[in-house]
């Protein structure tokens, strides 16, 4: 039974949707760049749909000794709440791997489920043991201290063309990383919803024989 406007939850997100029914949502309501281009990777987890709301960072590399290390990172792991995804923005550094097994265990205790670095992280084989989903760039085994640090928490950040702000809706799986403005959201879950309802039907009839150019014309799907 299809829920009723307005109270699809995140569990039900995670279990029948995926990034690229939510573009197309997204692009129908006029949204038509928010799917990261940055060629961002899933370095943890396989088959994994992370389904999440933005707790996002802005980073920046620096060149001389840290008086405070660690101390917005940490502030920012500290203040994540259940079902965030944390949002690193680094501007694709490789500079070091800022985000690890350390920090993965921090912020699990107050309920995150998974990371977007645009930049380079590390201890990854530690990370897929807690079944903790990292989006990234690459693998850098350097610390990130006196490296790189965080300079602002709760801030839009950019990421691949896209705006993060904290609070909007992510879903990231092997095909991309797509991000839902809060203004949008309810209105475009529900789309998307109904959008892999009748994509069910569409394959099915196609499966049964019909062919796609008929399929189409009947469900307005493809």
């Amino acid at each position: 039974m299809s829920p009723t406007p307005g109270t699809i939850t995140l569990s039900q997100i995670r279990e029948s949707l995926y990034a690229a029914v939510v573009s197309d949502a997204l692009d129908a309501a006029g949204f038509r760049s928010q799917s990261c281009s940055a060629p961002l990777k899933n370095l943890t987890t396989d088959s994994t749909v992370l389904v999440g709301r933005a707790k996002t960072t802005l980073w920046e590399d620096i060149d001389h000794e840290d008086p405070e290390p660690y101390k917005l990172e940490l502030e920012a792991v500290d203040a994540c709440q259940v079902d965030d995804i944390f949002v690193a923005t680094a501007n694709g550094s490789d500079r070091s791997g800022i985000w690890g097994e350390l920090l993965t265990t921090a912020s699990k205790n107050g309920g995150c489920i998974g990371a977007i670095v645009d930049g380079s992280v590390r201890d990854t084989v530690a990370m897929g043991k807690m079944n903790f989903p990292v989006f990234a760039l690459k693998t850098n085994i350097l610390d990130s201290l006196h490296r790189q640090r965080v300079t602002a928490i709760d801030v839009p950040v950019e990421i691949g063309g896209v705006t993060f702000n904290s609070g909007d809706l992510i879903i990231a799986d092997a095909d991309g990383i797509v991000v839902v403005p809060q203004e949008v959201e309810t209105e475009v879950i529900r789309a998307a919803w109904e959008k892999v309802h009748a994509e069910n039907i569409t394959r099915d009839s196609i499966r049964d024989g019909m062919s796609a150019t008929e399929a189409y014309k009947k469900y307005g799907v493809l």
